[in-house]
């Protein structure tokens, strides 16, 4: 799908989740300015743990196709689904309400985190990305395995 630049706010984020589902970060990433504000809701001290490397602020093209490749190298692929709920559009802005399904491969844990996502496109490319999200059941899912008492 080719959205000119003057593509409406929704089809713009309806592409993107297009795109993010199909998996593709180099397609992803077309759809960003050259320049971003691209923050995630997680603890500062908790961005780029070794676990989780895919959660830092990013502000490039090039960072956000980094984002998922991340992303995707630490999850099962046979084991994602996102449900979106809701897409809310206001101007050049918009949230997409909705749940992440993954499970870590490092630990083979499920999880499910609730997010929401404030995007902004500006000239039909997003220029504002900022996620939130159940921060506690990822980190959760990546965290090593509980040792059995009496074993350190």
């Amino acid at each position: 799908m080719i959205i000119e630049a003057g593509g409406t706010t929704r089809a713009i984020v309806q592409e993107l989740l297009r795109r993010i589902a199909a998996g593709d970060p180099g397609r992803i990433a077309e759809l960003y300015a050259p320049e971003v504000d691209w923050k995630v809701n997680w603890p500062e001290a908790e961005h780029g743990r070794a676990a989780t490397p895919w959660i830092v602020h990013r502000r490039t093209r090039d960072d956000i196709a980094a984002h998922y490749r991340q992303l995707a190298a630490h999850h099962d692929p046979e084991q994602v689904a996102t449900v979106i709920e809701r897409i809310l559009v206001d101007g050049p802005d918009a949230v997409v309400l909705g749940e992440i399904r993954q499970t870590a491969l490092a630990t083979d844990r499920p999880y499910r985190a609730r997010f929401a996502l404030h995007l902004t496109v500006d000239n039909g490319l997003v220029t504002r990305q900022h996620i939130y999200e159940d921060s506690l059941a990822v980190a959760r899912a990546f965290d090593d395995p509980p040792r059995p008492p009496g074993n350190t």
